[in-house]
This record gives structure tokens, sequence and C-alpha cells, in this order.
């Protein structure tokens, strides 16, 4: 047997072992969850069940499962935070158990999990109450108000004196905020005292006096993630907060690899993979389309020379589909003739590499270029105001969540939601003050529903959620708790102060009832029912709205 069939044949035996013994351990997973759930004052079972989910954690990603891998890391943190509390809430243990309980249903369908892999989050739990800032402000009253506000945001907050006290706590915080008016503020000692031992330093956000390029530029040397001048804006510095820790906690990147040499491109699949980038390897060019449709790469490794296709050809052919004109394609090739390299670029190419490919060239032209594709189409896909998803674009998100509900069997939840008597604040505080709102609301549902949720700004004050695997009493109760949370939220306008509610309706897409009617038409009649009803409230029956 040569060396290249040895291989492909030693992958697959080894992924074939793994999903059987993943049935076998998904399935013991699922005796002991139901062990939990009836008896959740013994903690005996919920001790296993959080080492079951460790070690499947650290294994499924491996193989490719990793949404599955993922959600395993989601519930064991999930679950070892209430082993922590001695006043757990049992409801919320049982509720974790009957997630896990779940899991199976993410080996449906491999291609299926990968593509939903960047969203891996399998539960609804509050995205932030355990997110511990730091905040460092001199001024009592501006403290007071950004604590306030970040903790009606789902955040636990502390405030301290000094940043020596900061720096002995850093163990339990997740970010700091610091005025640079206090005394001890120092720049350039910021970057390494935030660090602590073997990990990146904690996300720095910079609140200032001053808005000169010297203030700005002693942030950025400090490692600050964003800056803010007073008076603080704060939903825009939630906003930031928020996207500290998404970048933080970025989803894999997604490398397609097209090369008839498959030696090569599993040499370059174990490379990337090893770094926590999801690959797939496709060596019959004719199936590339299928492959881009299936897998939605961030990045595509092509050789420039294959049997009867060059690699600029079938660049030409991938950018005829303007859904992946913002795929990065980079080249690989012994080629070093210079000229003969710009003119494979200037057919449809982004970048370049030679062989022999050095691990490091590889990882890092793929890493930036992936980083930057991400970012520019995350961009061109949200809204400038919410950094939600754009109409067009959520729309085409509850289409592929309705399908794979049909696949799974799964229910998946529409909310439609809208801020009540907005044009009233518009009319009386004026539009900035308007967009404040809106702005505040979209931070509150991204912080508040699962990374697995899908959430755009359908228009104007209208917001539009897509919930898989959410039943709709689910729905009703997390919107519910939305709402209350955002009753709760302070806007400011010049001297005066006041609060906003929103209305929502929501429907359901479940086997075996699928819906007669559209789920977008659904969830707006029961909009229109709970503003009928007297606003501020969630419908999701058709009879009856409940507050």
């Amino acid at each position: 047997m040569s060396n290249k069939d040895q291989l492909s044949s030693q992958l697959a035996e080894l992924e074939n072992r793994f999903r059987e013994r993943l049935r076998v351990e998904l399935a013991e997973m699922a005796n002991v969850a139901k062990q939990a759930q009836s008896d959740n004052s013994d903690p005996s079972s919920q001790l296993v069940l959080r080492d079951q989910l460790h070690k499947l954690a650290g294994s499924a990603g491996t193989f490719g499962y990793n949404t599955l891998g993922t959600a395993c890391r989601d519930l064991e943190v999930q679950l070892q935070q209430q082993l922590d509390n001695p006043s757990a809430d049992e409801a919320i243990i049982r509720r974790l158990a009957a997630q896990v309980i779940q899991l199976d249903t993410l080996l449906i369908d491999k291609a299926d999990t990968l593509r939903h892999a960047p969203s891996a989050s399998e539960e609804h739990a509050i995205a932030n109450t355990d997110r511990h800032i730091a905040l460092v402000v001199e001024e009592e009253e501006l403290a007071q108000q950004m604590s306030q506000t970040l903790t009606s945001f789902g955040y636990q907050v502390s405030q301290f004196a000094e940043l020596p006290e900061v720096f002995k706590s850093l163990s339990s915080l997740d970010a700091v905020i610091v005025d640079t008016s206090i005394s001890e503020w120092k720049a350039q000692e910021l970057t390494e005292k935030l660090r602590t031992p073997g990990s990146e330093p904690l996300p720095l956000l910079v609140i200032s006096s001053d808005d000169c390029f010297n203030s700005r530029l002693e942030a950025v040397r400090a490692g600050a993630r964003g800056f803010f001048t007073k008076p603080v804006d704060l939903p825009s510095l939630e906003s930031r907060l928020e996207r500290s820790f998404t970048n933080y906690q970025a989803g894999p990147f997604r490398v397609l690899i097209i090369d008839d040499d498959t030696e090569l491109a599993a040499r370059y699949a174990l490379i990337l993979t090893s770094e926590g980038m999801l690959v797939e390897s496709e060596f019959d060019p004719e199936l590339l389309l299928e492959k881009m449709h299936a897998f939605g790469p961030d990045v595509v490794l092509m050789d420039i020379n294959m049997p009867d296709f060059s690699g600029p050809e079938l660049a030409q052919v991938i950018r005829l589909n303007d859904d992946w004109l913002r795929v990065p394609i980079i080249y690989l090739s012994a080629e070093t003739n210079a000229e003969r390299q710009m003119s494979a670029l200037l057919k449809a190419g982004d970048d370049f590499i030679t062989k022999p490919i050095s691990d490091s060239a590889l990882l890092t032209t793929v890493y930036a270029r992936a980083q930057r594709a991400r970012m520019v189409s995350d961009a061109l896909s949200r809204d400038s105001l919410t950094g939600l998803l754009k109409h067009a674009d959520i729309k085409d998100q509850l289409d592929i969540e309705i399908g794979r509900a049909q696949r799974s069997k799964q229910p998946v939840s529409i909310a439609m939601i809208d801020i009540d008597h907005f044009k009233s604040v518009n009319d009386q505080y004026g539009h900035p003050v308007g967009d404040n709102v809106i702005r505040a609301l979209s931070n509150l549902l991204r912080q508040r529903l699962r990374k697995i949720d899908r959430l755009g700004r359908y228009g104007g004050e209208e917001f539009l959620a897509v919930l898989p695997n959410c039943s709709i009493e689910d729905a009703q109760q997390i919107l519910d708790e939305i709402r209350t949370a955002f009753v709760a939220l302070k806007f400011s306008a010049d001297e005066h102060s006041f609060t906003c509610s929103f209305s929502a309706g929501i429907s359901v897409c479940a086997a075996p009832d699928w819906p007669d009617e559209g789920l977008l038409d659904q969830a707006d009649k029961r909009l229109y029912q709970a503003k009928k009803a007297g606003r501020n409230q969630v419908c999701s029956e058709s009879d009856k709205a409940a507050s």
C-alpha cells in the first residue's frame, strides 16, 4: 500500500472508530443526564456529567465535529458554575441535563454541523451573567451610571479605586474599563500587567476627557480595544465591550483546499487544523462548486497546476458567483517567475505562496487572509447602526434555519420585535437619542440570546430573531426576560431621563405540524396582537398575549 493510500485508510479508520465511540459516549452521557434530572440534589451524577462533557469537548472538534465539541464545552462551563454555587437553581440543572440529552442530534449531518460551527452554543443561557468587568473611574456619578447600565446588560461589575487593586484580581476578571484621569494610569505598564500567565491580555476599554491624537495613541499602546470620550456613550461602550468578547472567541476559520496531490493537501490540512481551523479538501475540480456551496469557506487554497485544469481557470469559475467574490483565493505553486505569478493573480487570485511552503508561511498567510475576509464579509452583511444582520441577510438565515429544522426535526422559533411608541422618542428627544435606543436594544438582544441564534434589524425600530432548537414556550420566556431588562434601562436626553419598552410576536416551525403560512406572517400577526393588547408584552399564541 502506498503512503498516500495508507494515510487515507488510517484517517478513514480513525474517523469511523471515533464516530462509533461517539455514539456510545453520547448514549452514556444521556443516561447520566437523566439521573441528574431525576435527582439534582445529588451532585455525583453532575460531576460525572461534567467530566464526560470535558472529555468530549476536547476530542469532538479534533475529528471535525466542531459544533458538538463547542456545545459540550459551553455545557461543561455552565454545569461547573452551578456546581460551584451551593444555592444552584435546580431548574437550571434540569435544563442543562436536557441539553445534554439532545447532543446526539448534532450527529445527524456532519456537513450541517461544520457549516453551523461559527455559532456553536446550544443553550439559552444569558451570555454575560458571568462576565466580570472591572471599572476604574474616579467620578462617582459616572461610575454609578456605568455600573448600572452594564449590570442591566447582564454583566457583573466591580468598582475599583486604583489599578493595583485590579491587578490583584485578574484571575476573576474578564475585562477592564479605565478612566485615564486616575493617578495610576500608565499606558506602557498596562499591557503586561493585564495579562494572566499563559493567556492573552484582558480586553481593555479606555475613557478619557481628552480627545487628542496622543490620548488615543497612549490607549493603543496600552492595548485598548476601545476609546471613549466624556460624556460617555454607554450603548456604544457596551457594544464595543461585547465585540471584544466576540473577537476573543471568534469561530474557527474554514479553509477549502483544492489540490490534486492528496499528500500535500493532507499535510496542509493537518497544519491548519492544529491551529483550530476547519479544513476540507477536494481532489476533483469538477466538484468545486458543490463543495463551495456545502462548506462555505473563508479562504480557498488552490494549486495552480492540476491535470486538465489550471488554478486561475478554477478561480475564475468561483468568481462567476457574486456570493463568493469576498472569498480570498490563495494560489499554491512551485512557480517562481514573478511575471507568471502576477499573471495568475490578475486572473481572480488574491495571494501567492511558493512551494515548498513552510508551516509558518502557510499559517500566517491563511490566517491574515481569513481574518480580513471575515471582517469585510461581516461588515457588508451588517447594519451600520446596530451591527446586526441586514434585512436580506436575516431573511436568508431564516430560510437556512427552517431547512435545518425540517431535516433535524427540531423546532425553530421566530420573533418579530418592535420598539413601542418609537416615533414619539424621535419627536421628543431627537433622532440621535432614538438611535441610542435602537442600538441599546440590539446590544441587549445580542447579549441575551445564544450564539447559535440569528438576529437582524428588519427595518427601522423592528428586529427579527431566529431561534433554532427552541420551543415557542422557551422563546416566550426568553423574550419576556429581555423585555423586562429593556424596560429597566435608563436613557438620557439633555437633563431628562426616560425608559422604553418593546412588543414582540412569536411563531414556531416544529414537526410534525409544519406551518401552512409563512412564519414571518404569523410572527407579524402576533406582534400586532401584542400592540393591540396594550404593548410592552410578548404574544406567542393566536388568541392571547402574555405579559
